[in-house]
């Protein structure tokens, strides 16, 4: 299954670390922040986890729900957990879903069909591929989708920043240019005609090019 920004995330039942979830009920009305290991106990991903599990004051102020997965069982999760705790400082504050027989990691398109059905056996070579970053929003539809490499710790701040610019459009119908953080100014959305801009902009904009209608960032 190949999915693209715009499709609604797969649903799907699974156990965790926090006991069994619909995926789509436990999002409520979050955004969520799902992303994958390809193994535990595997070296940066023991550094990922303990950098989400630090950054719950952030996603709760953005009402994002984190959520990992590995294809290993939830038993070892549990064991991993310590780890994380005694070498990153915190031990995950978040479900993380146990995937033994690759369904969730298949149906996300992380993994081949011809894959097997076992997390059993498999390296985490064999699974590199489960190194995914999927945003949600409360729509639940996939909002950005980002695939990393194995040697590459994910960047959670630009991932946070993100966020930040999706609900910012989201709420004020704006896009953010290159480089952006917050405070930063912003552009009117494409979408929005001159005539719209004019209600939502009374105080007008910076136009460089008719296209590109700079704003100050929202409040």
């Amino acid at each position: 299954m190949t999915l693209a920004i715009g499709d609604t995330a797969p649903d799907f039942e699974a156990e965790t670390t926090a006991g069994p979830i619909h995926f789509h009920d436990w999002l409520g009305d979050s955004w969520g922040l799902f992303f994958s290991h390809p193994k535990d106990f595997t070296p940066v991903c023991t550094t990922e986890l303990g950098a989400v599990a630090r950054l719950k004051p952030e996603w709760d102020k953005r009402n994002v729900k984190p959520i990992g997965i590995s294809v290993d069982p939830v038993d070892a999760h549990g064991k991993w957990a310590a780890d994380i705790a005694e070498t990153q400082g915190t031990a995950p504050n978040f479900p993380m879903i146990g995937d033994p027989e690759l369904k969730v990691a298949k149906l996300y398109g992380m993994l081949p069909a011809a894959a097997g059905s076992s997390s059993e056996g498999r390296t985490a070579a064999d699974n590199q591929t489960v190194r995914n970053v999927f945003i949600i929003g409360p729509d639940k539809k996939i909002k950005t989708i980002l695939v990393y490499p194995m040697t590459v710790g994910r960047n959670f701040q630009e991932i946070l920043r993100i966020i930040d610019s999706l609900q910012l459009g989201a709420k004020h119908r704006v896009a953010t240019p290159a480089d952006w953080k917050q405070g930063d100014d912003v552009i009117i959305a494409g979408s929005v005609s001159n005539d719209e801009a004019k209600t939502l902009y009374p105080g007008g904009w910076k136009s460089p090019k008719p296209y590109l209608r700079i704003v100050p960032q929202p409040k």
